[in-house]
């Protein structure tokens, strides 16, 4: 059949629906994707609105040629956080080295974009929101699969009927623990936590990261801009991951004052603005590793099916790609081909780039006396060095060209 026929025959028959949990990155990109493939789209997302602010995150490799495709490059242009320096200090606050931030991400200078989460989910909720029908402040409570179809009972009470049902609902997936089972059997801990939250500039700080070390302590400030406030990172080395923190935030608070209790530099301050932060994330530094991931008429993007950890700086990325794949896959198959095809041409792409960081192990967060004093000894290598090319990993896959959209 002909391109031209399959848009008619598109056109001519009921359009599938689809509902998409999560209204991050991964769930709006798809949504977009998928509307321009003529499905019926909805996405539900628990929160009330979208999420402002949050920290920088990247875009790079692959992703960028799907933000192109999508129309929002020069919006994501104009929010571009130009990091300048990343400088490395030791547990007094001296200086251990200054760096390019490139040299050490793999990005390219001028080419790679890094950008608020917030910018990047403003972006992609204002490219299709006209399109879509969003459900705020809900969320899924049950599904039941047929062969034909998917019952939804939402947490509001409602319900519905879909074709389709995509979790993108991020690394603790509700949506995944409905159809796959508890997240303990996919999670793979690697050996940090972590707290994030905003306090104010009074560090002088512009246009840089400036990260503290100890062994298996790291405290960071992140100044995106000349303004006011500045992201602070406090991170940790945790042999087990501390569940009975993850649903408190005061929990959260003790155990990270009581990790950095003895610490200098700028830590205390930054301890006694984490009590009064009211923008607190908290979480374990973990990936998401399963062996398939769809079931029946669900299936899973983004972090709910492969997080990669912020320590490889490709979550964003991976989802706008993996929505662009998934998207793509279905245009023209049914849900099982689709499905299928889907993970048959990013899973290789998704595993390259978690296979970044192993367990354990970050070269930014040494454990040890002795490998901070490596790390440290590669830095003062590398302040000497120019910009490092873009890592393989970031761009191993190159995007195929689906049917034509509607």
């Amino acid at each position: 059949m002909t391109p031209t026929g399959l848009l008619r025959d598109i056109r001519t028959t009921p359009r599938r629906t689809v509902l998409i949990s999560g209204a991050g990155v991964a769930g709006p990109a798809l949504a977009f994707w998928l509307n321009r493939y003529g499905f019926a789209v909805t996405v539900v997302e628990k929160s009330g609105t979208l999420r402002e602010g949050g920290y920088p995150i990247d875009v790079r490799g692959t992703a960028l040629e799907v933000v192109r495709r999508m129309g929002i490059l020069p919006q994501l242009l104009d929010a571009h956080i130009d990091l300048r320096r990343l400088t490395f200090l030791d547990a007094d606050g001296g200086e251990v080295a200054s760096v390019n931030p490139h040299t050490l991400t793999g990005g390219v200078a001028g080419q790679d974009l890094e950008v608020r989460r917030g910018d990047l989910s403003d972006a992609l909720y204002t490219a299709v929101r006209d399109d879509v029908e969003f459900l705020f402040h809900d969320s899924i409570d049950a599904l039941d699969q047929s062969d034909h179809e998917v019952d939804v009972t939402f947490r509001g009470g409602g319900r519905r009927t879909f074709d389709m049902v995509i979790g993108a609902d991020g690394l603790h997936s509700r949506t995944r623990a409905l159809v796959f089972g508890p997240e303990e059997q996919f999670h793979r801990y690697l050996g940090y936590c972590f707290a994030g939250f905003t306090l104010h500039n009074t560090f002088g700080l512009s246009h840089e990261t400036v990260l503290w070390n100890t062994p298996g302590r790291a405290a960071a400030l992140y100044a995106v801009g000349d303004n006011d406030d500045v992201h602070a990172l406090l991170n940790f080395a945790h042999p087990e991951p501390p569940f009975d923190a993850f649903r408190n935030p005061e929990a959260q608070r003790d155990l990270v004052t009581a990790v950095f209790a003895d610490a200098r530099w700028e830590v205390p301050g930054m301890l006694a603005a984490l009590r009064d932060a009211d923008d607190l994330f908290f979480d374990g530094v973990s990936q998401i590793r399963m062996p398939r991931w769809s079931s029946g008429r669900v299936a899973l993007v983004g972090d709910a099916a492969y997080a990669p950890s912020f320590l490889t700086g490709q979550g964003s990325s991976l989802a706008l790609v993996g929505a662009y794949m998934l998207a793509g896959s279905l245009a023209d198959r049914g849900h099982t081909a689709g499905f299928a095809a889907y993970e048959h041409h990013t899973r290789e792409f998704v595993t390259v780039n978690q296979d970044q960081v192993g367990e354990g192990d970050a070269t930014l967060f040494p454990t040890t006396a002795r490998a901070l004093e490596q790390r440290n000894d590669m830095l003062r290598n590398l302040s000497a060095m120019p910009s490092a090319e873009r890592l393989p990993a970031h761009s191993a896959l190159t995007l195929p060209e689906f049917m034509p959209m509607r």
